[in-house]
């Protein structure tokens, strides 16, 4: 990663770079949409969440992250926001978003290279039902993930499914959407009967948003995104035990 003259910047440039890209995405929103004019709003992770994730990855030391789902990016650079921050030997952040060539048309791809993250960063334009499993045959372990793809709930639980085995014990997984029934039933299961235990308060609650209970409206809204941490060690319960979600 070089400046305009050759030379290799610090972290604090790094940051900096970022930093401005992300402000500037946040301000004037992306390049390019892929069609209505709230899209962007719609689609992308407030900035302030985003913020939380940056936090979250930078007291975790995170070194390798996995996201599923780039879009116009706004997550991916603070990703990339907290791996330039804690400056490991070998960062690695590596992205798995199948329409980003078609339907985002590299709106999030070009922002993150414009950020300077593109040696850092990795796009596999794969589902994640494939992506997932090759990284794990490669023997990828990761420190953390954040998953914004797909929300039916079968294909968020497959996600969950292989990053259980990719992210190391004791790690993290960051949902966004949490508030949607098929997200939350999703990672209902592996809280019930994998030791799956959130995070409290790593991300505040949204006024105005869903609540994770749809049918009750006195239940509380429900926070964008949910963090929760893997068991250490990892462990496979008997097949005869079964808690229902």
């Amino acid at each position: 990663m070089f400046d305009d003259h050759g030379r290799e910047p610090g972290t604090g440039d790094r940051r900096a770079r970022v930093r401005a890209v992300r402000r500037r995405l946040a301000q004037e929103g992306p390049p390019r949409t892929r069609g209505g004019a709230a899209d962007f709003e719609t689609i992308s992770v407030p900035e302030h969440a985003c913020d939380r994730l940056r936090d979250l990855l930078i007291a975790e030391g995170a070194q390798t992250v996995v996201e599923i789902g780039l879009a116009y990016a706004g997550s991916a650079l603070a990703i990339g926001e907290a791996l330039v921050t804690i400056d490991p030997p070998r960062p690695r952040h590596i992205i798995v978003d199948p329409y980003q060539d078609g339907d985002w048309s590299r709106a999030g791809w070009d922002l993150l290279c414009s950020a300077g993250l593109d040696p850092i960063a990795s796009l596999l334009s794969t589902p994640s039902s494939i992506a997932l499993p090759r990284l794990l045959t490669e023997g990828l372990v990761a420190d953390a993930a954040f998953v914004d793809g797909s929300h039916r709930f079968h294909e968020v639980f497959v996600d969950l499914y292989f990053l259980r085995k990719i992210v190391r014990p004791g790690g993290l997984i960051v949902l966004d959407d949490v508030w949607s029934p098929s997200v939350r039933t999703a990672l209902r299961y592996y809280e019930r009967n994998l030791g799956w235990t959130v995070v409290p308060d790593a991300f505040p609650r949204e006024p105005g948003a869903p609540t994770a209970a749809v049918d009750d409206p006195r239940a509380e809204p429900a926070p964008r995104c949910t963090a929760v941490r893997l068991p250490d060690p990892s462990f496979e319960p008997p097949f005869e035990e079964f808690r229902t979600f």
